[in-house]
């Protein structure tokens, strides 16, 4: 397996942990809907969030959340009215992503709520 593919799993399950032990309730990972793929939906406080986790080993070229560009974004809010239509769910809903910097010092998690609004 390529290692930018082990660090974002890596990255996927420190971001899965801070959740949980923030009180979210994890309902997927790495859900799939077309060319979308969501990699965490979770709930907490009635809403549905919509999580996008950026994994990187430094910010030498930028923070990891300046990486979620307008087509991801697009593909998210996408595949986000799919999985509500399938789970049949009525909530309101929040993007945030969760960036992290990884690397042998240590890990650096930072939980970005409302990055971006859905439209």
């Amino acid at each position: 397996m390529a290692e930018h593919n082990e660090l974002g799993r890596k990255g996927e399950a420190l971001a899965v942990e801070f959740l949980v032990s923030n009180g979210y309730e994890i309902l997927a990972r790495n859900w799939r809907y077309g060319r979308a793929e969501i990699d965490i939906l979770a709930q907490k406080n009635g809403f549905l969030v919509v999580v996008e986790v950026k994994t990187r080993t430094s910010d030498v070229y930028g923070k990891p959340e300046i990486f979620v560009n307008r087509k991801k974004i697009g593909l998210l809010m996408e595949a986000v009215n799919a999985f509500m239509e399938e789970k049949n769910l009525d909530l309101e809903v929040r993007f945030d992503i969760i960036s992290i910097v990884s690397n042998r010092y240590g890990n650096r998690i930072e939980h970005i709520k409302n990055a971006f609004y859905w439209y």
